[in-house]
């Protein structure tokens, strides 16, 4: 297994194989809180696209983000403890954000598309290795995809170790999260968009056990994210 580290949107442009697209701060951890509650999620690129898609779709429910906050119009942000707290069982949730939507809906050359997160690190692992593809790619989106981040730098430095049967030690991650600047938002009172609760729940390190896989494009181009139990 060929394993190579990309970044941003030109990363997920360029990689082949398996590809795992981060985004810890916030877009697939709080794919991975509304999937755990039950909601079917449709990651989506451009605002307009999801607006589009819930003016055909009223009964489906918009959530995003732009700069990390919360756009008008939209049911949710990009918060997955207010995704968490909220009755998603059977509904369908149009996602779009600033970096992590980007990515994972630009992995034209792939042969899987995976989301990447902190959450479900050990499941997204061993799928991979249960796969066996000759390739894994991992695109680290960042910050607003233009610059590196702690978050999602430890995510693939985490990520690539188990690949290699390296064990990893996860009880400094938190703390190395806290300190990054990316989580200042979670702790100013300021950022009402980004509640303190979720950067504990960004923080939870192989909380689920399945991975996100986005499906090929149904009869109306949507293209959703499946849940694979690993």
């Amino acid at each position: 297994m060929h394993i190579e580290v990309l970044d941003f949107v030109s990363g997920a442009r360029a990689a082949r194989g398996s590809v795992v697209v981060i985004d810890v701060f916030r877009a697939f951890t709080t794919a991975c809180y509304a999937v755990a509650g039950g909601a079917r999620v449709i990651p989506v690129a451009d605002i307009e696209a999801a607006r589009a898609l819930g003016l055909r779709h009223p009964d489906w429910l918009l959530a995003g983000e732009r700069h990390g906050k919360d756009l008008p119009g939209f049911h949710f942000g990009n918060s997955p403890a207010r995704i968490a707290a909220a009755s998603l069982a059977g509904r369908t949730l149009v996602h779009t954000t600033h970096a992590g939507t980007q990515g994972l809906t630009r992995a034209d050359g792939a042969a899987e598309v995976l989301t990447g997160s902190l959450v479900n690190a050990a499941a997204i692992v061993r799928h991979l290795r249960r796969q066996a593809p000759a390739i894994v790619s991992i695109v680290r989106m960042g910050h607003e995809a233009r610059e590196r981040s702690v978050e999602d730098d430890l995510c693939a430095e985490v990520l690539v170790a188990r690949l290699k049967g390296r064990e990893v030690d996860t009880s400094d991650i938190a703390p190395r999260l806290r300190a990054a600047p990316a989580a200042a938002k979670f702790f100013d009172p300021a950022a009402t968009w980004a509640p303190e609760a979720d950067f504990e729940l960004c923080a939870a390190v192989d909380r689920f056990d399945f991975v996100l896989r986005l499906l090929a494009p149904d009869a109306e181009g949507v293209r959703a994210l499946e849940r694979v139990e690993a």
